[in-house]
């Protein structure tokens, strides 16, 4: 399968790569279709979900205003994240249904355990916000 180089940008902006497992939690309707289209292209494989037994290279959560407690959807998120793993917290850009304050996720990230290191325009309609373990945390071992 050609990955035409339109969704492979898309892909490579969240650092996705050939082989890489990644878990996709919070989807419903309104999910960026081509995103993840691209994901799956470059990644060689379809993504898994909550229930997956695999470690997760990259975690995508879709998360909107309503989609109820953002501490408890991260803490989920890193449940099944590798050591060097990332979660991509995928939010409605401004002026969208759904779209969530940035200061709720710098609030909340750091108490779930993140920190926050970047920001990309992820799809038309979504932000990704990307958020790792603290190094001191993925340099144990």
């Amino acid at each position: 399968m050609s990955v035409d180089s339109g969704s492979a940008s898309m892909a490579a902006r969240l650092g996705i790569k050939p082989g890489m497992v990644v878990q996709e939690l919070g989807w419903d309707e309104d999910a960026d279709e081509d995103l993840r289209d691209s994901i799956v292209e470059v990644s060689g494989s379809e993504m898994v979900d909550e229930d997956t037994d695999e470690v997760a290279d990259v975690v995508l959560l879709w998360w909107r205003e309503d989609d109820g407690d953002l501490f408890d959807a991260l803490t989920d998120a890193i449940t099944s994240l590798a050591d060097e793993g990332v979660v991509w917290l995928l939010v409605p850009k401004s002026g969208r249904p759904g779209h969530v304050e940035p200061g709720d996720v710098t609030e909340v990230a750091p108490t779930a355990g993140l920190s926050q290191t970047s920001s990309v325009s992820a799809a038309k309609d979504w932000s990704g916000i990307r958020l790792v373990t603290p190094k001191a945390a993925r340099s144990r071992r």
